[in-house]
């Protein structure tokens, strides 16, 4: 099992790490433009994710003759989401002390900007003006924005989780004797 999950998780903390790290340069330093950005770090984390489906089918038909239980396939999926979501918050706390420290002030202009071009309010735009300034205060101290990007990325993966081990979950066959 310790072989699986530590290919599986290092793979998917790949995909969805290298996928954040280029998104995040083509959106923030190329462009300035945040939008989609949420939609394409979803589908990143699925696909990445997607490496928990085939963790668990990998252990259960080559090192455990073809049976797993719910509780043991979810274990396998919640340990290879464990080691991807650690793997994209280093490398964001990495990419945001270094390289982007301004990235919650680029990212409050952008949806207040987003809010005016959609006819918002001006109380509207005030409230999430400070909402988000309390965010940006929050985000400065590093246990909240490890927290925060866990949050973002964590629950994806026990949701894949759960779903891979329901689809996947096998007992062993039992021949029953007829009595």
């Amino acid at each position: 099992m310790k072989k699986v999950v530590i290919v599986c998780g290092l793979i998917a903390g790949l995909i969805c790490t290298a996928w954040m790290l280029i998104s995040i340069m083509k959106m923030y330093e190329m462009t300035g433009d945040f939008e989609n950005g949420m939609l394409y770090g979803f589908a990143s984390m699925i696909l990445a994710f997607s490496l928990i489906f085939v963790g668990i089918k990998v252990f259960r038909d080559k090192y455990n003759q073809g049976q797993v239980t719910f509780g043991k396939a979810f274990l396998i999926g919640l340990y290879i989401s464990l080691i991807a979501s650690s793997m994209y918050v280093i490398a964001w706390m990495i990419d945001f002390h270094y390289f982007i420290p301004d990235f919650m002030d680029k990212y409050t202009a952008h949806e207040l900007a987003k809010m005016k071009t959609d006819g918002a309010s001006v109380a509207d735009i005030a409230k999430k003006a400070k909402d988000m300034a309390e965010m940006a205060e929050n985000y400065k101290n590093p246990i909240v924005r490890i927290l925060y990007t866990y949050m973002e990325i964590l629950p994806v993966g026990i949701l894949i989780s759960l779903i891979s081990a329901v689809i996947l979950k096998k007992k062993a066959n039992v021949n029953p004797k007829i009595l």
